[in-house]
C-alpha cells in the first residue's frame, strides 16, 4: 500500500516507485502530479523541444539556473545536459 503524502502528491503510488527508482523529489512530484490529472497528458506533451545536445551551453545554463542547479557555473556543456537529465 502506498503511503499517503498529503495533498501534494496527487498520485502515491507512481511517487514511490519513481523515489524508488532514484529520481529526485521535486522530479517524481511533477510527473507523479502531472499523470494524476486528466487535462494534462505528460506523454504525448513531451518532446517539443530538440534534445539538450542540440542546444548552446548558454541555452543550456539558462535552463539549469532556472531551475536552481547547483554548480552549473563550473559545468562543461555534458555536465549540464547530465544534470539537466537527472534533475
Amino acid at each position: 500500500m502506498a503511503k499517503n503524502h498529503g495533498n501534494q502528491i496527487k498520485d502515491d503510488k507512481l511517487y514511490e516507485d519513481l523515489r524508488d527508482r532514484g529520481e529526485s523529489k521535486e522530479k517524481a512530484a511533477r510527473i507523479a502530479n502531472a499523470h494524476a490529472n486528466p487535462s494534462m497528458h505528460p506523454s504525448k506533451t513531451g518532446g517539443k523541444n530538440p534534445p539538450y545536445e542540440e542546444w548552446s551551453k548558454e541555452d543550456l545554463y539558462e535552463r539549469a539556473q532556472e531551475l536552481g542547479i547547483d554548480g552549473r557555473s563550473k559545468m562543461d556543456k555534458s555536465e549540464l545536459i547530465d544534470a539537466l537529465r537527472n534533475h
